[in-house]
Formats: C-alpha cells, sequence, structure tokens
C-alpha cells in the first residue's frame, strides 16, 4: 500500500506555496511526468522546447521546485532528467486543502 503523504507545516507550507505561486513553475509542473520512467522525463533542454522558454529560465524555476522538493532529478549520461515528487506534492496540496478547517 503507497504512503500516505504527510501535510507539511505551515513554515513549510508557506515555501511549497510561494514555489507553485509562479505560472512558469506550474507550467513546468504540467509537463512534468508523475514518475522517474526513463521514457516520460524530460530534461531542460526538452522542456525549455515545449514550453516556448529559454533554458536558463526553466533552469532557475527548476532549482527553485527542486529545493522546496516538489521536483526530483537525476542525472543520466550527460542530462539531468526532472520528475514530479508525486508524495510531496499530494502532501502540499493536501496541506492547502486543510487550512481554515482544523480547529486552532
Amino acid at each position: 500500500m503507497p504512503a500516505v503523504p504527510q501535510s507539511p507545516e505551515l513554515p513549510d507550507l508557506a515555501r511549497l506555496a510561494k514555489a507553485l505561486g509562479d505560472e512558469v513553475r506550474l507550467r513546468i509542473l504540467d509537463r512534468l511526468p508523475a514518475t522517474d520512467d526513463c521514457e516520460r522525463v524530460l530534461n531542460v533542454s526538452e522542456l525549455a522546447e515545449a514550453l516556448d522558454l529559454p533554458q536558463s529560465t526553466v533552469s532557475r524555476h527548476l532549482g527553485i521546485l527542486r529545493q522546496v522538493g516538489l521536483v526530483r532529478s537525476e542525472r543520466m549520461c550527460r542530462d539531468v532528467y526532472y520528475w514530479i515528487d508525486g508524495p510531496r506534492l499530494q502532501g502540499a496540496l493536501q496541506g492547502l486543502g486543510r487550512l481554515g478547517q482544523e480547529s486552532p
């Protein structure tokens, strides 16, 4: 049975929300696969081409997404490939969904 993602604490949730609060980063997440399947992962060049953005812009935004743990990566040969960390993203979304619903 898959592990249930844990909801992040409020300071962590704030960092995640800030990372999710950018249209380019949301577009990147929308293009990335949810698993590290070799056939589906993308590198910076592929993402930049798909999003019609400069590679430097995509790299910068991927760095932010990696810092907060929403994206994972692995070097394969000379490229680094990226995919979504599904449990981390799910935990962030659940944490945001619970705001205002729990008693203090």
